[in-house]
């Protein structure tokens, strides 16, 4: 795949130093740079994997570090939650809480609140995405005797419709599924459009070589 798409980079390459038109070199140069992207992915899709980064284990406030891969979490699904214009609050019922066991990570679009040893179990709250990004470094946990409260500060002001991030509805782009010759084959068809005569000619007998099978690519030869 790369070096097919390298191929075609070469050859629109000389293309490019033959075009006069402005426009022509537009469409030309963006059909070069489309393919970088996608020579640069294929690349990238078989290299070798990286080593595997050993990431030391998380510290709780109290110092003492604790291995989150090791202990079996109680998921806690409900919560309630407020807001105004600066900050978003949820409220977790939790009884015999120990500040000092309470692991909370804060990142701008989540939270993962770990919970432990409370009377025997542990337990956390997580939110993969928000709704909107908050400032982490202004963030907090209260601990109170019923229930936890998390504290998160927005990045900017206004009204969350929800506190969980919601996905628009858009379709999947499936550019990335097409066959790169399809691109290539409408950039000549505009590039003929809007060429002069030795460009049309150049182009004419390309397509014409393709169709016969002289040139399995109707850049072949430009």
């Amino acid at each position: 795949m790369a070096e097919e798409v390298g191929l075609d980079l070469e050859e629109l390459r000389q293309l490019q130093n033959i075009a006069k038109r402005p426009r022509v070199l537009n469409l030309i140069n963006s059909e070069i740079s489309n393919l970088e992207k996608l020579r640069d992915s294929a690349v990238s899709s078989n290299a070798k994997p990286k080593v595997p980064v050993t990431v030391p284990a998380p510290v709780s406030s109290s110092g003492k570090p604790v291995s989150s891969s090791a202990l079996n979490y109680v998921t806690l699904g409900t919560f309630s939650w407020d807001q105004d214009n600066d900050k978003v609050k949820m409220y977790i019922s939790l009884e015999g809480v120990d500040e000092d066991k309470v692991q909370a990570e804060f990142k701008p679009m989540s939270l993962d609140i770990k919970i432990h040893d409370v009377q025997g179990k542990n337990y956390r709250c997580a939110i993969p995405k928000l709704c909107k990004e908050i400032m982490p470094e202004k963030c907090k946990v209260l601990v109170k005797p019923k229930r936890i409260v998390i504290t998160m500060v927005k990045s900017s002001r206004g009204n969350w419709l929800d506190i969980h991030h919601k996905e628009d509805k858009i379709k999947p782009s499936l550019e990335k599924e097409k066959d790169p010759m399809a691109g290539i084959m409408g950039m000549m068809k505009n590039l003929y459009e809007d060429g002069d005569e030795e460009m049309k000619k150049t182009i004419a007998k390309a397509w014409t070589d393709a169709r016969s099978g002289k040139a399995a690519d109707p850049l072949k030869g430009l």
